[in-house]
């Protein structure tokens, strides 16, 4: 590039680079929409700028060589594509009228901040320090996939768009050394792309706004993310936020965002594998589907003062998921099904106050559940399970009263199992059901059987006690209206007295149905025994 070409703001721009002096064309006026206010004294060509940073001019020994340009106008297309830069690139407050192209090239730190241009093509790229985007408008799309940034990301108080609907930041496959951060006020109009991308440090998306209506406004799934992410501080979303297969090495924090995209997904953690925790507490809003089917969560999921609805459907999936406490104590019930079928839960803590209408329990394991209530209380909240009568969640509720040393209890929830699959019987079965539970209850309530003999024995002795009865010729027995009617009622065995004597009239019928009685209760006790011992 010859000099004598240069305009005047050029050759200061020119003049600066070799000292890596900072040149401010803005006279403190860095008002975008006001057109008049770019004019020649502002304008520098982007081709100046390239071939600065190409080695178009020397630099001086001693300094660091650097384009730091605030407040101009930079037109054409500043394109660096495959290049091989060893300089910083820092442009603050400019207008761009194209998008820089820096795709497969070679940069030390590129800083557009508070920035307007049309997109930035950077597939490929490699920016051995910082790529700081702070407070920019990019209309047109920024392009990172495949990227690879050593320090740190910085879309803070970006906005970022596309006219033609595509995706405003395309990060596929991104690989950022160092800490990602879109927060304080960033926004993306369209899906921001992250699939696959692997981020070193932290991601912060605090504050964030996030909009692609019916689509999704996150799209990261297999997502690596060595420390945190927050999704916090006021985040909100419309659209799907997919974190499919993401890998999180801290926690996710979610508290008192807002999510939304109904009838859909909101928050799609499939698969996900945190080390820690993930909050969706203090406030916390969906408008969907949360959703964490085959999540493994090495610490706590936290929906304490969250609200979920989605009343069509599922509000909250965590089918198959691997948690070892989960917090679930919204604000106010779910609004929807909560599906918890095969999820392995270590401690679970709910409120009454806050259950959901609906559940999904089938195939559910926890080692605690907080509070246990009683078991009255506690059999409302599996009598919600939208499949109906299933015996494994009266099971392990079961068993969990075991291990807390409640018998009672435990018999109390495997008499409920026995009453609610008798409801789905055929009307022989069920019959006969009816029968165990009213004399036995199913074997679980022995002391009826007791009470049922007591009664029994007593209408007999009361009814026998005038010796209505022939003794049969030849015997000599004394007769004894207790042992009479025991003997009558004991279905194997003898006591001497029912051979002796032979009742007539009604009282035949009387005996007859002391005998009936004595072996259906008989056979109840022993179908009860039998179901006891073989849980035992």
């Amino acid at each position: 590039m010859l000099i004598d070409d240069l305009t005047k703001p050029e050759r200061v721009l020119w003049d600066a680079f070799p000292r890596g002096e900072t040149v401010d064309l803005s006279g403190g006026d860095q008002d975008f929409d006001a057109t008049n206010a770019w004019g020649p004294e502002r304008t520098i060509r982007a081709e100046v700028i390239s071939a600065l940073l190409l080695g178009g001019r020397e630099t001086e020994p001693g300094q660091v060589a650097a384009v730091r340009l605030t407040g101009a106008r930079i037109t054409g297309t500043l394109n660096l594509g495959h290049a091989h830069v060893t300089v910083p690139l820092a442009l603050t407050g400019c207008q761009l009228t194209d998008a820089p192209h820096l795709y497969w090239a070679q940069l030390r730190s590129v800083h557009l901040m508070r920035c307007r241009l049309p997109g930035l093509v950077a597939s490929g790229v490699r920016i051995d320090g910082h790529l700081w985007l702070e407070g920019s408008h990019i209309y047109g799309g920024v392009w990172l996939d495949s990227a690879h940034i050593t320090g740190i990301l910085n879309l803070t108080g970006a906005y970022l768009s596309h006219p033609n609907g595509d995706s405003p930041l395309l990060a596929d496959r991104l690989i950022v050394d160092n800490n990602v951060y879109c927060d304080q006020g960033f926004t993306a109009e369209g899906e921001v792309r992250l699939p696959g991308a692997h981020i070193g440090g932290l991601l912060n998306l605090r504050g964030a706004r996030l909009r692609n209506p019916r689509g999704q406004a996150l799209y990261a799934s297999r997502l690596v993310v060595a420390a945190n992410m927050f999704c916090d501080g006021g985040f909100g979303a419309e659209g799907e936020i997919r974190l499919r297969g993401a890998r999180i090495g801290g926690y996710l924090s979610m508290v008192g965002a807002t999510v939304s995209n109904p009838g859909r997904t909101t928050l799609n953690c499939d698969d996900m594998s945190i080390e820690t925790d993930i909050h969706c507490s203090d406030g916390f809003r969906s408008d969907g589907v949360v959703s964490l089917a085959g999540a493994h969560i090495g610490g706590l999921f936290n929906l304490r003062g969250g609200r979920l609805a989605n009343p069509a459907g599922v509000a909250l999936n965590l089918q198959r998921a691997q948690v070892e406490e989960v917090m679930l104590r919204p604000a106010e019930p779910v609004k929807g099904v909560v599906d918890l079928s095969y999820a392995r839960i270590k401690l679970l803590r709910d409120d009454p106050l806050s259950w959901a209408p609906r559940y999904q329990l089938d195939g559910l394991t926890y080692e605690m559940i907080d509070p246990p209530l009683t078991a009255r209380e506690r059999l409302k909240w599996v009598a919600r399970d939208t499949d109906g009568y299933i015996p494994q969640p009266y099971e392990k509720l079961a068993e969990t009263y075991r291990a807390l040393g409640h018998d009672g209890e435990r018999r109390s929830v495997l008499l409920a199992k026995q009453r609610a699959r008798r409801d789905t019987q055929p009307v022989p079965r069920r019959i006969w059901g009816y029968a165990q539970d009213w004399t036995v209850g199913y074997g679980y309530r022995p002391f009826l059987a007791a009470a049922w003999l007591v009664a029994l024995l007593a209408i007999g002795t009361v009814v026998f006690q005038h010796r209505p009865l022939i003794q049969e010729p030849g015997h000599n027995t004394q007769f004894n209206p207790f042992l009479y009617t025991l003997d009558l009622l004991l279905p194997v065995g003898s006591l001497g007295q029912e051979g002796e004597f032979a009742p007539h009239g009604i009282y035949l019928w009387i005996s007859d149905a002391l005998v009936a009685a004595g072996f259906v209760l008989g056979l109840t006790v022993a179908a009860g025994a039998t179901r006891v011992l073989s849980r035992e």
